[in-house]
């Protein structure tokens, strides 16, 4: 196995334990001006059974003990015996002790089930291990603080955990155990906005903050009235979000002593029928017209902090290098991203097709080699039959809408993918429409379809790629997944992963001009909405990405990838809507 450093890395590790890693403020739709980043270096220990912690190592937060970034960097052999501990030391201003003041302790993420104690009470309990979670600690502040994180991370199919595996290799990866994103404090006054909810409809947004009654929203230099507990913002000229034309509308919102920033997007999406070679076909529509989706598949892991980026700006270099490279969406892998990833997308533009964490087991006869194979009908009401794992998906898909479904890039949910944990697809897809009715949602991406779901999905990589057969819009969920690994970039060099394996880039980059021009791009021409390529970059072992693992190589120029990326998003409406118009065409 091979050290593999991203610039970024190597930045942050050379800048010594004072530095503080990701000190940016980390919720850009819900921000105040006061805040204290708790990252950076704390104790840490791994106890097992009864044991109380030592605390003999210093851990970097946010980065997970498997990481390099972390300083400790070991997987435990045994984690479903193991508690990860985390400990430090903190003050707060003598302001935030005053009366009339709460003080609120955030946790981006802590996989899996996290206990948390602050001077030795406790705070709180959270489960599941890709969501933020929050406590009022007010009761237990004092100037200077002892704050405990203990986390167990038993890799529980129960709970959902995409694609880490402890025999991890091929298309599973490290396992990620604990904290892994930003640790943080801030004051609120007594009554405050706790949250927001942010509907766009065209012209006009629907914004709904909750926790307070009363209160005004400036926008552009305009005034809003909160009105029946919502605040309605209609731009006088408005410009619709695309991954073209990404316009955002920066606003405050002050209520009594409490003020929050944050920022809404301005979009449509419909389905709708539009011709393809003299013939209507349904197609998926951006800002009233058809637009196909051009996309890239994305895992979220990276050599050096695994689930953790070094810094948030590497996700400015993904972005940037798929737009320049002709993309304009990425599909977000069975994994949540930290907030600024989707701010990222947000202000950058590039549209976001996210998928759910799957949970429950998984069956390589059953869910990989007989679908590929070609048996792809099921009755999925009888499968991952657990209940507790059925309740705990439902939960956390939810949470996943309410909790990124304020940002304009999201466009489509998939809830299940290749049939891993999947149930009841139909009722599920139900329930996540009436969450969200604003969005698309891809009930079975792969295969094993029911009955409902806004598009056919499908993946094909060891046959030509071909059409749909229903009268859903066409979405080829994920195809490609050509591998050709650089042994100075490679994870374990001499051991590689892909469906089609070239040994020089020339050849890679020969073999994806073919697909995308001479099966891709006829399939565009006659209705297809989108494409999803696997994959943006290496994860490990799996050497199939555009980029080295490390980010340090692109394996096909972006400038080379642009020519053909343009052919595919000139089809029916692929400019998206740069006027800022809302439109239809024909």
């Amino acid at each position: 196995m091979q050290s593999l450093w991203t610039a970024e890395g190597e930045k942050l590790t050379n800048a010594g334990k004072g530095a503080i890693p990701w000190d940016v403020y980390p919720r850009p739709q819900l921000r105040r001006a006061e805040w204290l980043n708790l990252n950076g270096a704390w104790e840490y220990a791994a106890c097992r059974g009864t044991e109380e912690p030592d605390y003999a190592e210093t851990i970097r937060v946010p980065f997970c003990p498997e990481s390099m970034l972390s300083g400790v960097h070991r997987e435990e052999k045994d984690p479903e015996r193991v508690t990860f501990c985390w400990k430090r030391t903190f003050s707060v201003p003598e302001t935030w002790t005053e009366k009339g003041k709460r003080i609120l302790l955030h946790f981006g993420a802590a996989d899996q089930y996290a206990v948390v104690l602050l001077n030795g009470k406790m705070c709180g309990v959270h489960m599941g291990g890709y969501l933020p979670f929050s406590f009022d600690v007010t009761e237990s502040v004092r100037r200077i603080n002892t704050l405990e994180v203990r986390v167990s991370d038993p890799l529980s199919s129960l709970e959902p955990l995409g694609k880490q595996k402890k025999k991890h290799g091929g298309m599973w990866y490290t396992p990620v155990s604990g904290i892994w994103q930003t640790v943080w404090a801030e004051p609120v006054p007594e009554k405050h906005v706790s949250t927001l909810k942010i509907d766009v409809d065209g012209e006009e947004a629907v914004i709904r903050p909750e926790g307070v009654t009363e209160g005004v929203l400036v926008c552009e230099g305009k005034t809003y009235p909160l009105t029946d507990g919502v605040f309605r913002v209609r731009p006088e000229q408005p410009e619709l979000w695309s991954p073209e034309h990404p316009r955002l509308y920066d606003f405050k919102i002050t209520s009594g002593k409490d003020t929050v920033a944050s920022y809404f997007g301005l979009r449509t999406l419909s389905v709708r029928d539009a011709n393809a070679k003299g013939k209507p076909v349904p197609r998926l529509c951006l800002n009233g017209q058809p637009y196909f989706f051009h996309g890239l598949l994305d895992q979220g892991y990276w050599s050096d902090g695994l689930y953790t980026p070094a810094s948030p700006s590497l996700y400015d270099d993904d972005i940037l290098f798929a737009k320049k490279a002709g993309f304009n969406m990425l599909r977000k892998h069975i994994k949540i991203e930290p907030e600024l990833f989707y701010y990222a997308c947000d202000r950058l533009g590039m549209a976001v097709f996210q998928d759910f964490v799957n949970n429950g087991t998984y069956s390589f006869f059953k869910d990989t080699l007989l679908p590929t194979a070609g048996f792809r009908k099921v009755n999925d009401r009888k499968r991952n039959r657990d209940e507790r794992a059925r309740k705990n998906f439902i939960s956390r898909s939810k949470e996943t809408v309410r909790a990124l479904g304020n940002h304009p890039c999201i466009c489509l949910w998939t809830i299940f993918n290749e049939g891993w944990g999947q149930f009841c697809a139909d009722e599920l897809y139900a329930e996540i429409k009436k969450e969200d009715p604003s969005r698309f949602v891809d009930a079975t991406s792969g295969w094993f379809a029911q009955t409902d779901s806004d598009v056919e999905s499908a993946h094909i990589y060891f046959r030509p790629l071909k059409g749909g057969k229903t009268e859903k819009p066409y979405l080829l969920s994920e195809y490609g997944g050509y591998s050709c690994a650089d042994p100075a970039h490679s994870f374990r060099p001499g051991k590689t992963y892909g469906y089609r394996k070239y040994k020089r880039a020339e050849d890679l980059k020969e073999g994806f001009r073919a697909l995308l021009e001479e099966q891709l791009l006829p399939l565009a021409e006659n209705g297809l909405s989108g494409a999803v390529y696997t994959q943006l970059s290496d994860v490990e072992e799996e050497t199939n990405g555009l980029l080295t693992f490390d980010r340090r190589k692109e394996k096909i120029p972006a400038e080379e990838l642009e020519p053909l990326s343009k052919k595919l998003t000139a089809q029916n409406g692929g400019k998206g809507s740069n006027n800022g118009t809302i439109g239809c065409q024909a």
